[in-house]
C-alpha cells in the first residue's frame, strides 16, 4: 500500500455491529490493516493492533433513542476525534434504517458536528456493490433480482421498528436533524462542475447527500472525499464511504487492484442464532434445514416472560442436537408469517441479549468455534454477551457479511470465528457457506 499519509486513514463509529463489520471488510480485503472494536478500546487494547490504519468501534445506536445517543455517542465521537484519521465516519445502514425516535441518524449528525465541526459533511448511503443506489436524492435498494425505491421496498417499507416511508435521503434526515441538508445530483459529478470544495456555498448547506449508481461514480466521490479530507473530514454513510475510498485508491494505483478472497476452510459444525424477521433470512433458514442443519425454534413471548427458565430449556435442547454432530440454527422468526410477532425496540434488544447469553453457554460447553449471528439488532446485542473486545476480517462472502476472527480475554472465546449477518444479507446457502469457510472462489 502506498497511500501517502502517516496517520490513520479512516476511523468509523458504527450504529450497529453488522454494519460496522461491513465497513471493516471493505478495507481489510482491499489490503488496509483494519480492526473493529466492540466498545471504546483501552490503550492496551489499541496496542495489540499497532499496524492498523483503519479503526472502527461498533455500537447499538441503531436500536436506541435520541436520549441514549446524547448520553453515549459523545464518548465514541471524542475517541474518533482523538484518533485523528483523515476521514471520520459515522456508519449507518445502507437502507437508512432510522427514525426520529429510534436510531436517529440526524441526532447522531448533530452530536458529531458539535464535536468535529467538519467543513462539510458528505452523506453517502449508496453502495452499488451492495445493490444500493441513489439518484436525484432518492435511495433505491435491491431485493432479490429486483431494485425498489426505498419507500416501496418489500422489506423496508414494512420494517417492524423503522418502516421506511421516505426515499429522499435529505428529507428523511431533516426530520431527524437541525441541519439543512441538500443533494448533489448525479449529473453534477462529471467534469469540472464537480467542485466539492465549494459545496457548502453552492448548495447552501454543510451537509450534502451524494448520488451514485456505478463504481465509477463511487471512485469520483472517493476522490473528492479523500482530497477534501486531508485536514480532517467527518462523513455519514453506509460502507459506501469505504467503497468510494477504495475505488479511488485503486484507480490511482495506491492499493491492490483486487480483494483478498482466501477461505478460512471448513469446519464440522457451526452454531447459528437468528433474531431476524427478514424473508431473506427465512429463505436461508429453510434452505439450511433442508441441507443438514437442525433447527430450534424459540417462542419469543415465553423467552420474554420467563427468560431464565426458557433459556435453560433452550440450552439443554441445543446441547442434545449438537451432541449428534449436526450444525444448529436457533431462531425466533422464520419470516413466513410476515413480521409477526411484532416487538418493541426494547423487546427486540432483549431477545438479542438472551440469544447471546444462550450462545455463550453453548460455546463454553462445546468445542465449536465458528458461529453466525443473523439480524442487525440481534448481532449487536448478542455479541455484547460474548465478552469480545475486537474483531478482524479473515474471509469474505457476500459484501457486508464476512467471516471474522474475534479477540477476547476469555481463553474459551478468544479466536472465535464469527459471522455477523444483517437480515437482508447473504445468499440462500449463506449458513453453509460460512460452515465451509467463506472465500470467493466458489461464488465468483
Amino acid at each position: 500500500m502506498n497511500i501517502p499519509h502517516s496517520n490513520h486513514l479512516v476511523g468509523w463509529i458504527g450504529d450497529d455491529f453488522t454494519g460496522s463489520a461491513a465497513s471493516l471488510e471493505v478495507l481489510a480485503f482491499a489490503g488496509i490493516p483494519s480492526v473493529l472494536f466492540l466498545s471504546v478500546p483501552s490503550k492496551a487494547q489499541m496496542e495489540l493492533f499497532p499496524k492498523a490504519q483503519a479503526i472502527g468501534v461498533a455500537t447499538t445506536a441503531r436500536s436506541q433513542s435520541p436520549d441514549w445517543m446524547q448520553l453515549h455517542l459523545p464518548e465514541y465521537f471524542k475517541f474518533l476525534k482523538d484518533l485523528s484519521p483523515v476521514i471520520s465516519h459515522y456508519k449507518v445502514c445502507s437502507t437508512l434504517d432510522s427514525s426520529p425516535e429510534i436510531g436517529s441518524i440526524g441526532c447522531a449528525l448533530d452530536i458529531a458536528q458539535s464535536i468535529f465541526n467538519s467543513p462539510w459533511i458528505p452523506v453517502l448511503i449508496a453502495a452499488p456493490k451492495m445493490g444500493r443506489y441513489q439518484i436525484f436524492g432518492h435511495l433505491f435498494a435491491a431485493s432479490g433480482s429486483q431494485v425498489y425505491r426505498l419507500d416501496r421496498h418489500p422489506t423496508m417499507r414494512n420494517h417492524p421498528i423503522t418502516p421506511m416511508q421516505e426515499s429522499d435521503v435529505a428529507k428523511h434526515l431533516m426530520l431527524q436533524s437541525t441541519h439543512k441538508i441538500h443533494n448533489l445530483r448525479l449529473d453534477s459529478l462529471s467534469g469540472k462542475r464537480a467542485d466539492f470544495a465549494t459545496l457548502p456555498i453552492a448548495t447552501g448547506s454543510q451537509v450534502v447527500t451524494l448520488d451514485a449508481v456505478t463504481d465509477q461514480d463511487m471512485a469520483r466521490l472517493g476522490k473528492f472525499i479523500w482530497q477534501t479530507g486531508q485536514n480532517g473530514l467527518f462523513a455519514i454513510g453506509s460502507q459506501g464511504i469505504q467503497y468510494a475510498l477504495v475505488e479511488h485508491w485503486r484507480e490511482n494505483g495506491l492499493i491492490e487492484t483486487q480483494d483478498r478472497c482466501v477461505s478460512a476452510g471448513p469446519v464440522e459444525q457451526v452454531i447459528c442464532v437468528s433474531g431476524s424477521v427478514s424473508p431473506q433470512t427465512s429463505d436461508q433458514i429453510n434452505w439450511a434445514l433442508k441441507n443438514g442443519f437442525q433447527g430450534l425454534s424459540v417462542d419469543v413471548r415465553s423467552v420474554l416472560l420467563i427468560p431464565q427458565e426458557a433459556s435453560k430449556d433452550i440450552v439443554v435442547r441445543a446441547l442434545d442436537i449438537l451432541a449428534s454432530g449436526r450444525s444448529l440454527i436457533i431462531y425466533t422468526a422464520d419470516g413466513r408469517k410476515g413480521f409477526e410477532p411484532e416487538l418493541s425496540a426494547g423487546e427486540s434488544s432483549k431477545i438479542g441479549q438472551i440469544l447471546g447469553h444462550i450462545l455463550k453457554q453453548l460455546l463454553k460447553q462445546t468445542h465449536i468455534r465458528r458461529v453466525i449471528i443473523s439480524g442487525g439488532d440481534t448481532s449487536g446485542h448478542a455479541s455484547q454477551q460474548l465478552d469480545l473486545f475486537a474483531v478482524q476480517a479473515i474471509s469474505p462472502t457476500v459484501p457486508g457479511a464476512p467471516l471474522l476472527k474475534a479477540f477476547s480475554t476469555d481463553p474459551d472465546l478468544d479466536g472465535l470465528e464469527l459471522a455477523l449477518k444483517g437480515g437482508q444479507m447473504g445468499t440462500v446457502d449463506y449458513f453453509d457457506w460460512i460452515k465451509r469457510g467463506g472465500g470467493m472462489t466458489e461464488k465468483g
